[in-house]
């Protein structure tokens, strides 16, 4: 077993978050202006962060904002800026999606390695190496990286950065910790923080989990709410369907933090349960920390 560097980094998020604000400033004028075209593109969490972001810019009245897989991307499509979202600035896909867009579109790439070939390749790099981390599994670098667009957006972050610290000492409710499948529900921006949580728990403890809006859930996936299984909102759940949970004898939890917060405390869960199941949190099995890709992948 490792020494669990995933539990540390989890644990490191609110300076992460304070420096990110601290340092906005000086990022600003590499993050989309308001009235651009902007293609947000990433893989895997840094595509839910995309997801995120792209709803707040689009609410905020900020302009049209895409969020693409970079395997997917429309570069065809007439932007003024893509943002790419990337830990290591190494996947593949990425690098091609970055190669794809002309002259006329300018590139800004977040990463935790400022000297990756993504970087290299942007005309604004906004690195946030402090954030970086050494397990596979993301925890810090994405948190850390939304909520520094979200402060650019111009939303409050105050709540986030209260509930943060609470999201490292609140208690994980034993249902969660015996549920043996979790569907992860939000809405609007949250819904990208729905898949995020999805992820973190497969990914370390290789657990059944789901996400889906609220809406979306009632079409179908409450088929298979069921005792002994959870149902998580990443916000708080709408009273209709929080009775129609309840009457499936599911374990529902409320979120009651800011969304970005409560995923702290979903890849809190995802460490108690890789660790209760023997698996390494720091190196699940079959994953890497960037997909790089020989040929056309």
């Amino acid at each position: 077993m490792s020494e669990q560097y995933t539990s540390q980094e989890i644990a490191s998020q609110p300076e992460c978050w304070e420096r990110a604000l601290k340092e906005l400033p000086e990022h600003s004028a590499a993050l989309p202006a308001p009235g651009e075209r902007v293609a947000v593109i990433g893989c895997g969490t840094s595509l839910f962060m995309a997801q995120s972001y792209a709803h707040l810019r689009e609410e905020a009245g900020l302009g049209l904002t895409d969020a693409f897989p970079a395997s997917e991307v429309r570069a065809e499509r007439a932007y003024d800026r893509v943002l790419a979202l990337t830990r290591s600035g190494t996947t593949t896909e990425v690098l091609a999606a970055l190669d794809r867009f002309g002259p006329g579109v300018r590139t800004t790439v977040v990463t935790a390695v400022g000297g990756s070939p993504a970087a290299a390749v942007a005309d604004d790099v906004i690195c946030l190496d402090y954030a970086d981390e050494r397990s596979v599994v993301q925890t810090r670098f994405p948190t850390t990286q939304l909520l520094l667009l979200r402060a650019h957006l111009g939303h409050s972050t105050a709540r986030a950065l209260a509930d943060v610290t609470t999201a490292l000492t609140t208690e994980i409710e034993p249902e969660l910790l015996r549920a043996g499948q979790i569907s992860f529900l939000g809405s609007g921006w949250s819904v990208g923080i729905a898949a995020e949580a999805a992820l973190k728990v497969r990914e370390a403890a290789a657990w059944w989990t789901e996400s889906y809006s609220f809406m979306e859930y009632r079409h179908g996936p409450i088929a298979v709410a069921a005792p002994g299984r959870a149902v998580w909102g990443l916000s708080p759940v709408p009273g209709t369907l929080a009775d129609q949970i309840g009457a499936t004898g599911a374990h529902l939890r409320q979120g009651s933090l800011d969304p970005l917060a409560e995923l702290v405390v979903v890849q809190r869960l995802a460490v108690e349960l890789a660790t209760s199941a023997g698996r390494d949190p720091d190196r699940p099995t079959h994953l890497t920390r960037s997909v790089v890709l020989e040929g056309n992948g």
